[in-house]
């Protein structure tokens, strides 16, 4: 836990300050040692809030991006269930840090609970299973509604990059290579790609709220469904486009569909 009150204010662990936990009001004690990340802990053994988790140095630095009055938002739904949110923004949008593993129930609730909800998963753990390789058009172009793409696999070179049939070939099921449209591919490119992911967490797959996976670079890799066919595929989004637009926008699922210039 990153905050506690101390003096009816909203403050980070300090060595010895002694402080009140936001949701169950009970006695928590700044643990500051060397070798951990500096937080409250409760001075009994309990966990007031059961989604909680161990937080790792980089859960902490997804929280530090945003300012200091969206991070760990308690939340109260009508029937009186309490949660603390990881991150909130002013506009409504939850963000949930997430690098630990869990269970579809626990996921289902908290997507049920919160409703305007973005996951940000951890993917260092398993990055290397997960491949990314040839550009997508933009789903919504007239060029994506006449290619049909054979899914990548990482056990099928030919297809990594990119075998598609033409709707306008009229049903001759003629394989095509990406050489043929590579150009109008690029120009069309709006951040879709195919990937292969061995052994996939599937929790993030059957996920009902937006996924975006952060692999430690500059930007994050949102699941997605490419257009109106059943193809999965990613889209990559700038870690600073999302960090506006997490502020901007008050639907989850508008992040990243508008682009207009960010101020640095």
């Amino acid at each position: 836990m990153q905050y506690a009150i101390v003096d009816n204010r909203k403050s980070e662990a300090a060595k010895g300050l002694e402080g009140t936990c936001p949701i169950c009001k009970s006695t928590v004690i700044a643990k500051c040692g060397p070798r951990v990340i500096h937080h409250w802990a409760h001075t009994v053994d309990r966990t007031c809030d059961p989604w909680w988790e161990n937080e790792t140095a980089w859960h902490r630095q997804w929280k530090n991006l945003f300012p200091e009055d969206c991070r760990e938002i308690t939340h109260t739904a009508s029937d009186g269930e309490i949660h603390r949110a990881d991150i909130k923004t002013p506009t409504g949008i939850v963000i949930e840090v997430q690098h630990s593993s869990m269970s579809d129930k626990e996921r289902l609730s908290r997507e049920s609970f919160y409703r305007n909800l973005v996951w940000i998963v951890d993917g260092t753990p398993f990055s290397e299973s997960f491949e990314t390789y040839h550009f997508l058009p933009d789903p919504k172009s007239d060029l994506a509604a006449d290619l049909i793409w054979t899914k990548t696999r990482r056990d099928a070179p030919g297809t990594h990059k990119g075998l598609f049939f033409r709707r306008s070939d009229g049903g001759t099921y003629q394989v095509h290579g990406m050489d043929e449209v590579k150009e109008m591919v690029e120009a069309s490119y709006v951040g879709h790609m195919q990937y292969d992911w061995v052994r996939p967490r599937q929790i993030w797959l059957d996920a009902t709220c937006p996924v975006y996976i952060d692999f430690g670079d500059e930007f994050l890799v949102r699941l997605e469904i490419y257009g109106e066919s059943d193809l999965r595929c990613i889209r990559m989004i700038a870690k600073e486009k999302f960090l506006h637009d997490a502020m901007t926008e008050s639907a989850a699922t508008a992040i990243a569909t508008r682009f207009y210039p960010i101020n640095s």
